[in-house]
């Protein structure tokens, strides 16, 4: 019940980023739930063999090599998904920002709510 609701709130994230980012799209919210679901997978599997892979690049940015890491997901999730659209790297990584900030967000609001 938990990881349905969490890929639920992601997936309104993402239609709110779509919404509001100019060169990012989805088509249907089905596609935002999908695109959460990728998302999810993407950040679970591919994303701990990016950041052992570039782990030298990461500590001499001191871990700012991360957020390039986060766009490249996205554009991983872009190629994967037909109907969610992200033009170039820069929209990728001022969309995930934004979507980690949003996530925290919601994520924290779920997490008080439990607390009462």
């Amino acid at each position: 019940m938990k990881l349905t609701l969490r890929i639920l709130l992601s997936a309104i994230a993402v239609v709110i980023l779509s919404k509001v980012l100019p060169n990012v799209s989805v088509d249907t919210y089905i596609t935002a739930i999908i695109v959460a679901i990728v998302l999810s997978f993407l950040n679970f599997l591919v994303k701990p063999i990016l950041i052992i892979l570039t782990l030298p690049v990461t500590i001499i940015t001191f871990g700012l090599f991360l957020l390039v890491i986060n766009a490249v997901i996205i554009l991983l999730a872009d190629k994967f998904i037909d109907g969610f659209v992200v033009n170039g790297f820069w929209w990728a990584l001022l969309f995930s920002l934004l979507l980690s900030f949003l996530q925290s967000i919601f994520f924290s609001v779920l997490k008080d709510d439990k607390k009462k």
